[in-house]
């Protein structure tokens, strides 16, 4: 049965897939696909939640735009679990904050802070540390480093604004040794997590690209990369973790 936002059937998603949050990021990723453009098969447009599937390397492969902030994750992980999905692999931005984090670099995140609203309503005030899984992380640095890449990682902090007022909130988060913001993946890693303690073979990583940093010395307005170079970052980041959805 269809679900309400991903209009598509259990057999129309692989069972890894790449989540980006930008619809044309995952247009992007599509034509990378084994064929190029045009190849890989549509499997959701609705609400601007662009899905495809295809193959990478002969490896069946997904993948399917997560929208922008948590609660927009937390609908697409939900479907994509009662769709049979077993591997999710976030491919974003995110704002170094982390010493030594430049833009144009990648951080690989082992967990991720749940600062946001989305994650702390299904906790419902309890401690918990969202993680990802072991070996698709590995998986993530191991096709980092085969790719000329020696990503940062460590922890981020899901939060809920872009732009936050707060002149301590960096400092705040880079004193715990959080190496960036970004806006997903705390959710994403709870609700596989909670997949798997269930039963499900259920497994969450994300690999992100600095595109911006927030310092005494920059705002992310500031420090934002360039549309070109941006993009040239993003691309070896989605080489990278398609090298890796297809090896776990």
């Amino acid at each position: 049965m269809p679900q309400i936002h991903l209009r598509a059937e259990p057999s129309d998603y692989a069972p890894v897939v790449l989540l980006p949050g930008d619809p044309n990021r995952a247009a992007w990723i599509a034509q990378k696909f084994d064929g190029g453009p045009g190849a890989a098969r549509q499997v959701n447009s609705n609400r601007g939640l662009f899905g495809y599937t295809g193959t990478y390397k002969g490896v069946p492969v997904s993948v399917q735009t997560s929208g922008m902030g948590a609660p927009s994750m937390a609908i697409v992980v939900e479907e994509l679990l009662r769709l049979g999905v077993e591997r999710f692999i976030r491919v974003g931005t995110c704002g170094g904050i982390g010493r030594g984090v430049k833009t144009g670099e990648i951080v690989v995140a082992t967990s991720a802070a749940p600062v946001d609203g989305a994650t702390q309503t299904h906790l419902h005030g309890d401690a918990y540390a969202p993680t990802a899984d072991l070996a698709l992380l590995r998986s993530l640095i191991e096709a980092a480093e085969k790719h000329g890449q020696k990503p940062h990682v460590g922890q981020v902090a899901t939060v809920d604004l872009f732009y936050n007022p707060d002149p301590d909130y960096f400092s705040k988060w880079r004193c715990r040794d959080v190496l960036a913001f970004e806006m997903e993946t705390s959710v994403l890693y709870y609700l596989v997590s909670r997949a798997h303690a269930a039963g499900a073979a259920a497994a969450a990583a994300a690999i992100l690209t600095v595109s911006d940093l927030q310092s005494e010395e920059a705002t992310s307005e500031e420090s934002y990369m360039p549309p070109d170079e941006l993009n040239r970052a993003i691309e070896r980041t989605i080489d990278i973790a398609l090298d890796a959805g297809i090896a776990s």
